[in-house]
């Protein structure tokens, strides 16, 4: 990889600031000093300094996030605030993609990852990766059956599609329900089918990847295995 492109993907500055960051010779490679731009590099076995400060680097980046209630699923949004925003350095700089997205009011277990693989085996649909919720509804639940044996909802483009839970247990109100799609509000969407709204819901799993002691802002590194 080119060192520009390296620091550049890294959010140490624009292109021209990162030429310039280089060309002025703050930069070095394994303690040699750098000043072409072109210069290449394997980022896993040789190390990078600003200024005599090392740059982190890893790769693949996996992190589950407890997103908060009132957190868009985002990197940026001008109207609320974003889910990215609990990422600190140094993963801050990595570009996170964001494996299965939560709505505005939900709450719970968000996978960020720069490993397009991964991604593409949570969101597939074709690879019915079970995700697990805790949902509080505005009445108690009567309808588990229907909800296993399956309801026809709507996706975000208006299309119907019949929805079957995996699994549903429930105590009054308090349901834990598992799908192993998510397509768009799909959890409310199915309650609401069967005549229930849900008042709160949260995501406690992905695969085998579970919520843990994670409170809402926490976050840690999983490994992929781990799914």
């Amino acid at each position: 990889m080119r060192i520009d492109k390296f620091l550049g993907n890294l959010k140490y500055g624009s292109r021209s600031e990162v030429k310039r960051l280089i060309k002025n010779k703050h930069v070095m490679i394994d303690g040699l000093q750098v000043t072409r731009p072109e210069h290449t590099l394997d980022p896993l076995k040789e190390t990078v300094t600003i200024d005599g400060l090392s740059v982190f680097y890893q790769d693949p980046v996996h992190i589950a996030l407890y997103k908060p209630k009132g957190f868009l699923s985002a990197h940026h949004d001008p109207m609320h605030p974003v889910a990215l925003s609990w990422i600190q350095e140094p993963y801050s700089r990595f570009d996170l993609s964001i494996a299965g997205r939560l709505d505005l009011d939900a709450e719970g277990l968000l996978i960020l990852t720069t490993d397009g693989d991964l991604l593409h085996q949570i969101t597939h649909p074709n690879h019915h990766l079970p995700k697990t919720y805790e949902v509080t509804l505005n009445k108690p639940l009567m309808h588990s059956e229907s909800l296993l044996t399956g309801v026809t909802i709507h996706d975000g483009h208006g299309n119907p599609y019949l929805a079957k839970a995996l699994s549903v247990e429930h105590q009054g109100i308090h349901v834990k329900i598992a799908i192993d799609e998510g397509k768009f509000h799909q959890v409310k969407r199915m309650f609401k089918a069967v005549g229930y709204e849900v008042e709160n819901l949260k995501r406690i799993s992905i695969g085998s990847l579970t919520l843990g002691d994670l409170q809402p802002g926490e976050y840690r590194l999983f490994r992929k295995e781990e799914l």
